[in-house]
């Protein structure tokens, strides 16, 4: 029974190592090398050319985005200082409208309450100064008592108060009161537009109730209206008031907005970048604020280390060259690759200044390390 038991540790134990023996060979030969070596017919055959990485003049293109934006003196929200009934509106988004122009009419029985407290008061004060001038007069002559005059003048200056009062309260409404009579009493006000410019948005409809704090219109004015787009610290130091860029959209990517720098912020958020604002060179009337845009800039030339795009190859979503070593053996090296110009791409990881590099046959390289794995 001991010489059984022997035997089936044995042979378990010799299993364990078997197969441990087959993984590693597996393993082995999944393995992914990067040296490949050719012969010198495969080296003519696949038209292998050796070469340095050079130095190039390259410029670049900066992509970057945000969204159209105006100041606060560019965008008026326009509502009822005192409320009421929409009776009257013909307004739609990206209408033009002057300053001065009526956009709305609003109706309410407290328009009529303050018109009518107004010219009450203002009726009251045309007895109340007689009255006050008639007992200034009986005072200095010692006909009345010092009283019954600063009953007087108390009354008439309280009255003046009320109109002065009631006056700015019919401004405060949109309502003049050089113009308010008996006879031009109205229930309805009039809502003018301070500036001239294009309706952004209309909130309300004819009939709906408005208080003082609902936003019932907003108008921008174009003249002012800018691109803030969004810049990482790391590109601040490539970019100057002034510079030009293109702007599109990512619904009509085709339709290009020609705009210029006018404006880098200094206050870095927390994701370390500033706000860059921009004026477009010519309005359009469908660039309304809140709207994303893309941008493209073109950066100033600058030294670089570049390859032709021939020693470039991809292989797997990676990019590679090959560096040609002794015995015709070459070793495949991944690379980030920048800005491509006139045939020319940037290499903007590692140094391979000194290395021998294969500008032409990348591909065929490529090609036979691939069958060779394969």
């Amino acid at each position: 029974m001991r010489n059984i038991i022997i035997t089936i540790t044995a042979f378990l134990f010799l299993t364990s190592c078997g197969n441990k023996k087959s993984e590693e060979e597996t393993s082995e030969t999944t393995t992914v090398e990067n040296v490949t070596t050719l012969t010198d017919a495969q080296i003519k055959n696949a038209g292998i050319q050796i070469g340095k990485v050079e130095e190039k003049e390259i410029s670049s293109t900066l992509k970057l985005n945000g969204k159209i934006d105006v100041p606060p003196q560019n965008l008026v929200s326009i509502s009822v200082p005192m409320g009421g009934y929409l009776k009257y509106t013909d307004l739609l988004e990206g209408m033009h409208v002057n300053k001065g122009q009526v956009l709305c009419v609003v109706e309410d029985q407290q328009y009529i309450q303050l018109q009518e407290d107004y010219l009450l008061a203002k009726a009251k004060i045309v007895y109340a100064k007689a009255e006050f001038a008639r007992q200034k007069e009986l005072n200095q002559s010692k006909a009345s008592s010092d009283k019954v005059y600063q009953q007087a003048q108390a009354e008439y200056n309280s009255l003046s108060v009320m109109v002065q009062s009631y006056g700015e309260k019919l401004k405060f409404a949109g309502i003049n009161p050089s113009k308010v009579s008996t006879k031009s009493i109205s229930k309805s006000i009039n809502i003018y537009s301070p500036i001239s410019g294009f309706v952004s948005k209309v909130n309300v409809n004819i009939g709906k109730y408005v208080t003082p704090s609902d936003i019932l219109f907003e108008i921008v004015d174009p003249s002012d209206i800018h691109l803030a787009l969004t810049v990482f610290e790391k590109d601040i130091n490539r970019l100057a008031i002034g510079q030009s860029l293109i702007a599109y959209t990512n619904t009509n990517p085709d339709k290009k907005y020609p705009c210029k720098i006018i404006l880098i912020g200094k206050d870095f958020s927390e994701n370390k970048s500033v706000e860059m604002h921009c004026h477009f060179t010519s309005y359009d009337k469908d660039l309304l604020p809140g709207i994303y845009m893309n941008a493209e800039v073109e950066l100033k030339s600058q030294k670089s280390t570049v390859l032709p795009a021939d020693a470039i190859v991809n292989f797997e979503n990676k990019n590679y060259i090959f560096i040609a070593k002794e015995n015709k053996e070459f070793e495949m090296k991944e690379v980030t690759l920048g800005t491509t110009e006139n045939g020319f791409i940037e290499i903007t990881s590692d140094d391979f200044k000194d290395a021998n590099i294969v500008i032409k046959g990348a591909y065929s390289l490529l090609m036979k390390m691939k069958n060779v794995e394969e």
